[in-house]
């Protein structure tokens, strides 16, 4: 008998323990750890900015600074409360800033939504767990397009952690705890072969704990082929962006 229940004692005890650990090891972060809104909190970024001169094969970057900032809370118009979020711009560290975008987040509770030129992307989702996946940009009519730009190449992009709590070097700014988001890394058709069409769409973000966005790199290129007589060029799609954190409070 006491063998008996000796036996079952170490048993819910064994239980018990292994329960414990099964649910500590679902805890996952938040996402107001990973993007915080409040108001007055910014990050300042080196923006490296892609393109190609119209019709031609040759690249062109320009490199500004870019400072996002929380401003006020504010309602979007699913009656949602929301954060706007002021972008301002300037050439070199010795210019003065000045307003260039707005943009507004809203943290849902279980997700962070960020509408950017009338374009709502799913950026961060719980649970923040090692391959968790989702549709990104499931709120982006892909099939609309327009004369200023084509969004079919956003369509069923799924946005996965790829890592989790892992350091980050940002040009000698070490960030101790971050996560990466990878969104899209395609390669339509030979990019290396002049004579045929290709794509590229790449995006890649970077969330550091406490902080919010350190690093952003995107990227969407369509070339078109000698046609006509005329030469192969990248269309006036084509267009990409790297952010690296620089400053921060």
């Amino acid at each position: 008998m006491y063998k008996n229940r000796l036996f079952v004692l170490l048993l819910t005890v064994i239980l018990f323990a292994a329960c414990k650990k099964q649910t500590e090891e679902y805890v996952t972060a938040s996402i107001s750890d990973y993007m915080p809104l409040v108001k007055g909190k910014y990050i300042t970024y080196q923006l490296d900015s892609f393109r190609y001169v119209p019709q031609t094969l040759r690249p062109l970057v320009i490199t500004y600074q870019v400072k996002f900032e929380v401003d006020d809370l504010i309602t979007d118009n699913l009656g949602r409360p929301a954060y706007r979020i002021y972008r301002y711009i300037r050439n070199t560290s010795n210019d003065p800033w000045v307003t260039d975008d707005t943009y507004m987040a809203v943290n849902t509770g279980n997700s962070l939504e960020l509408i950017e030129n009338n374009l709502r992307f799913i950026k961060l989702k719980e649970p923040i767990a090692q391959d968790y996946t989702w549709k990104g940009n499931a709120f982006i009519n892909t099939t609309s397009s327009s004369s200023d730009f084509n969004l079919q190449y956003l369509d069923s992009w799924d946005y996965t952690y790829d890592s989790l709590n892992a350091p980050l070097n940002l040009n000698g700014i070490n960030v101790d705890s971050t996560i990466k988001v990878a969104q899209r890394d395609e390669i339509i058709g030979n990019p290396s072969d002049i004579n045929s069409y290709s794509e590229i769409n790449l995006g890649v973000e970077y969330y550091a704990k406490g902080l919010g966005m350190v690093y952003r790199r995107f990227l969407h290129s369509e070339y078109q082929p000698p046609t006509g007589g005329h030469d192969g060029y990248y269309s006036d799609a084509t267009k990409g962006a790297t952010f690296t954190m620089i400053d921060h409070n």
